[in-house]
């Protein structure tokens, strides 16, 4: 049986991504947006996308511009669209804690009560994306990582 090189070398490297930014819950969910006037609600969810997208490019999800959208404009489904795209942002975070080589601890349901709970979900959310970059604490912002699963 012959083995190809090139096949074992990339078998043997472990997929790689970018780091995330840490930041402060509170300062996301409540104190940027208050500022703001609503506004950084939105560009923190297109960056949170983006650097999921990032982080782990094995699982597209959907695009920044996609998620905003949903949010912007999910009234016009009575909201149905936006707390698809919630669940599924939920679902993009646990995954890149498997990635990361965590438990996942970030789920759907969950964040769905939450966002009727004074919008809380962004808590939860920035909480759970924490966790990813304190399992990488020493390399940082948009430098790159091993991923480990």
């Amino acid at each position: 049986m012959t083995v190809n090189p090139q096949a074992a070398s990339r078998a043997s490297q472990a997929p790689t991504g970018y780091q995330m930014k840490r930041r402060s819950p509170a300062a996301a969910w409540i104190g940027l947006p208050l500022i703001t006037l609503g506004i950084y609600y939105f560009v923190w969810y297109a960056k949170i996308h983006r650097e999921l997208g990032e982080f782990d490019p094995r699982y597209s999800g959907s695009s920044p511009a996609g998620a905003v959208c949903s949010q912007l404009f999910g009234g016009f489904t009575l909201g149905i669209w936006t707390l698809i795209n919630i669940a599924g942002t939920a679902g993009r975070i646990a995954n890149a804690q498997r990635a990361a080589g965590l438990t996942p601890s970030c789920g759907g349901g969950v964040a769905i009560l939450l966002c009727f709970l004074f919008g809380t979900h962004v808590i939860y959310f920035q909480s759970n994306l924490n966790k990813i970059t304190d399992a990488y604490r020493e390399v940082p912002e948009g430098e790159p990582v091993q991923l480990r699963a």
